[in-house]
């Protein structure tokens, strides 16, 4: 994520902390407003197939990649939430808290909550019995208790552990 010198940093926060309803305000101003954006994925099978660590720092490669497609890399750098960087083109400072104390990650951690949140949503649409809409595939009661009553739905990550949610 790069933000212009000017963006209102009021409207960020640590995802986790702001309501449904602030995120999705801070969305529609990080998106009329970034310099430059990218979103990365890692699929359930990935994650599987490499741990959720690694997992995720390939979703921030990607979405790195997908963020400067074009863009000239001399003199870049990058921060990245957590103990441990991605591999990028450019240095990458991993930084404990980034997500509460720079404010490019605190939106690029808000942008990518409310993409898996709308994905869920929509996961919800073709598998209702799991209740993706609402829980957005958090470990909730709710979705212990689909997965124990359906079996994992196509899209479970298989290394989820799941503990009887009495």
């Amino acid at each position: 994520m790069i933000l212009p010198p000017d963006f209102p940093v009021d409207v960020l926060n640590d995802s986790k902390k702001l309501s449904a309803q602030a995120r999705e305000k801070a969305r529609l101003i990080i998106y009329s407003q970034a310099l430059a954006l990218g979103i990365g994925w890692a699929s359930a099978a990935e994650i599987d197939g490499i741990n959720i660590h690694k997992a995720s720092l390939l979703a921030m490669k990607r979405a790195f990649g997908e963020m400067v497609r074009g863009v000239n890399l001399s003199g870049c750098c990058a921060i990245a939430d957590g103990l441990y960087a991605p591999d990028l083109p450019v240095p990458c400072e991993p930084l404990v808290k980034a997500d509460i104390l720079v404010p490019a990650v605190m939106a690029a951690s808000i942008i990518a909550k409310t993409s898996r949140d709308r994905l869920m949503e929509y996961y919800g649409l073709f598998y209702p019995e799991y209740g993706y809409e609402r829980h957005k595939g958090y470990p909730t009661k709710a979705h212990r208790e689909a997965i124990l009553r359906w079996g994992p739905s196509p899209i479970q990550r298989m290394s989820f552990r799941i503990s009887n949610p009495d």
